[in-house]
């Protein structure tokens, strides 16, 4: 009974701190989506945890993904998908058919393979990913490039720009990674002046993991990517061709 009751203590231990973070700054927990990031983990331990109510999962290899939502589907289960990882365009065929997002779009050549297979009438959520740390071995457009991209996300039917995404340098303090939670933050806020966006158009910020989501919370997070937390420690993979 311990081992079946375990990944539904783990999602509601990480509720409650959702909801600890949004109360310390006014905020409502149904304001932040919680995306339970299931790389490495089996078909059967997805199935599980979304038969414990997580209704969002994300992947960051394109393959995995895909399998994974076959096993999940097969089980008769229908989480949204999102996307997280690098991209290269000759997956992206893959990913149309299955995904409800993509949150780490950072080129021009990316949104033009999404816009060739995107269907307009079911819009991917699209995140342009922003690398905020200037990390060179990191993905993720320049700051001063997110306008260029946002213009041509908006110029595409099925897209929607739904918001920034940011994967702060690695640090095992929390708290530094706020700087670079409050940057995005306020490099949205600009943006969304600078493009006369209105109503839930470039809203979101997907910012926050395991080790300092509850800061991304108090900066304004709107989406939050965890994934030992719920999963447990990830075992090692093998490397997608």
């Amino acid at each position: 009974m311990a081992a079946a009751t375990e990944p539904h203590t783990r999602l509601e231990a990480v509720r409650e701190q959702v909801r600890q973070a949004c109360a310390r700054v006014g905020r409502d927990p149904a304001q932040v989506r919680l995306i339970g990031v299931s790389k490495t983990r089996d078909a059967d331990e997805v199935i599980t945890a979304v038969r414990c109510g997580l209704s969002d999962l994300g992947e960051n290899y394109a393959q995995e993904l895909v399998a994974k939502a076959q096993a999940v589907a097969a089980a008769g289960l229908t989480p949204r998908w999102h996307f997280l990882g690098g991209l290269q365009t000759n997956k992206v065929r893959l990913l149309v058919p299955v995904v409800t997002g993509i949150q780490s779009v950072d080129r021009p050549s990316l949104i033009d393979e999404l816009a060739r297979r995107a269907d307009p009438g079911s819009p991917i959520e699209v995140f342009i990913e922003v690398n905020v740390g200037d990390e060179s071995q990191k993905a993720g457009c320049a700051p001063a490039d997110t306008a260029d991209l946002c213009r041509r996300v908006l110029a595409v039917p099925a897209l929607r720009l739904a918001g920034l995404m940011c994967v702060p340098p690695v640090d095992d303090d929390p708290e530094a990674s706020r700087p670079y939670f409050r940057f995005l933050r306020e490099h949205r806020d600009s943006l969304r002046r600078d493009l006369r966006l209105h109503e839930e158009t470039l809203a979101g910020l997907s910012m926050g993991m395991s080790g300092d989501f509850q800061a991304a919370i108090e900066e304004g997070a709107t989406t939050v990517r965890v994934g030992t937390l719920l999963f447990g420690p990830r075992p090692p993979r093998i490397v997608e061709p």
